[in-house]
């Protein structure tokens, strides 16, 4: 089996295990931009791991993090919630940029996309196994026209982890366990 495919088979199998353990939850906020209405993104945050959303990250410009241990600032190991103004006009379009950027930077790269079944948001996850021996999950997600919004998770880690299987479980429980909710404005 390839390395790439045991990375996809990890991530089925982590979403296939989400219901296993009752998470903490994580929370990120948006405020009304525009046409774009006031939002709020519930996430579980898996025992162990430290929900973020102000904090750290904030320091490098997303809405949230999650990681294990003490942060270093480093990616590896850290999930990574991006919320973002809807540009492009499809999810599909989302992703071919993605891989389009990914690629640039790395082009000995392997990549390989797969639908996600998520119960309420519409996703779909990337899979880029890096020349540098670190793979990167993505997953895209489009809470509908209405929201004005796309989002993201992703999660960088050596290809090489011997937890490997278990940080795919826990990034999957993550991504199927998340909720997209506009909220009303403030008066």
């Amino acid at each position: 089996m390839t390395r790439l495919a045991g990375v996809l088979l990890l991530l089925a199998l982590g979403v296939a295990a989400y219901a296993a353990e009752a998470p903490r939850e994580a929370v990120a906020q948006g405020q009304p931009d525009g046409a774009i209405p006031g939002w709020t993104v519930h996430a579980p945050a898996p025992a162990g791991w430290t929900a973020d959303c102000c904090l750290y990250a904030r320091a490098i410009g997303v809405n949230l993090v999650i990681y294990r241990g003490e942060w270093t600032g480093e990616p590896d190991r850290v999930m990574v919630l991006n919320v973002w103004p809807r540009k492009l006009a499809s999810l599909d379009a989302e992703l071919d940029a993605d891989r389009k950027h990914y690629l640039q930077r790395d082009p000995a790269a392997k990549s390989a996309r797969f639908a996600l079944r998520h119960r309420g948001i519409l996703c779909q996850a990337q899979v880029f196994e890096g020349s540098d021996g670190i793979d990167d999950a993505v997953v895209f997600c489009d809470p509908g026209q209405a929201a004005g919004v796309r989002l993201s998770w992703s999660m960088s880690f050596h290809d090489a982890d011997p937890q490997r299987a278990a940080l795919l479980g826990d990034f999957m429980r993550v991504v199927v366990g998340t909720t997209y909710r506009t909220t009303a404005a403030s008066h």
